[in-house]
């Protein structure tokens, strides 16, 4: 259930909706982080549900003393209506075993709210890539039939790779084994991906191959192959850092181990 922090609720129609899968590296996470923070997004509202595990913290994207004692929730709606562009930032896990109603809400909230088109920003585990997989870049993407009807000569342009579907018995060679789409440590991306196929709604996957880590580089390229597709920034290839780093950033690692332990 969206819940508006406006007096009266905002208007979806026509906009254009990311949001992360939590997935492997966090790295869609990160990259709506960059989003968010460069954009100077709004936010107006936040998804009620009980499939997230409850946390609560300060504001992510503080720019002031002020602004830093806010409370945030795991799942927050932020918009820059000049662009015609809202984000949903998602900051915990689903609850395994609620999974399947957590993607219903959003398909049913993504269908009642008008958005012309969805991306769900994600990634996988780069160990459990096939052999063709191993080909190219790292980046991959899927499209729903309702969305490639209108994208399609963008995304040929653009060059990328489509998610390649896979065997079901890895290296064995069964003629009846139909390959399979399998994104291992995509979280709900897969499972998202179906549904929106199955109620016609116009949504595209962008993901990485990666690994745990440190995950901010795969997240700055991740969002730069994303604006080559939505044009937020001017040209970010001319200046790297023209993406704004969110001060929550600095404490992705924590704080460090406290000398007084040696």
């Amino acid at each position: 259930m969206f819940i508006s922090s406006q007096n009266s609720p905002p208007s979806f129609k026509d906009f254009t909706l990311v949001l992360p899968a939590v997935a492997v590296g966090n790295v869609g996470q990160l990259a709506v982080d960059l989003i968010v923070s460069t954009l100077n997004m709004t936010r107006v509202g936040y998804i009620h549900t009980d499939c997230l595990i409850p946390m609560t913290g300060n504001n992510p994207y503080s720019t002031r003393k002020e602004d830093t004692e806010e409370l945030h929730t795991p799942a927050e709606v932020y918009t820059a209506s000049e662009l015609k562009m809202a984000v949903l930032q998602i900051r915990a896990p689903v609850i395994q075993s609620k999974s399947k109603k957590f993607r219903q809400l959003l398909v049913s909230w993504i269908k009642a709210s008008g958005f012309s088109r969805t991306v769900v920003l994600s990634s996988s585990q780069a160990y459990q890539r096939d052999d063709q997989q191993m080909q190219g870049t790292p980046l991959r993407y899927l499209v729903t039939p309702s969305l490639l009807k209108v994208s399609a000569d963008v995304l040929k342009e653009l060059g990328w790779k489509e998610m390649e579907q896979v065997s079901a018995y890895p290296g064995l060679s069964d003629a009846n084994a139909e390959p399979r789409l399998y994104v291992p440590g995509g979280g709900i991306t897969k499972g998202l991906y179906t549904d929106s196929c199955a109620e016609d709604v116009p949504l595209a996957v962008l993901l990485l191959f990666c690994s745990e880590g440190d995950n901010i580089p795969d997240a700055f390229t991740l969002v730069n192959h994303l604006n080559d597709w939505l044009h937020l920034l001017d040209d970010p290839s001319q200046k790297p850092n023209k993406w704004k780093i969110p001060a929550s950033w600095s404490l992705l690692f924590g704080s460090g181990i406290p000398p007084a332990l040696f």
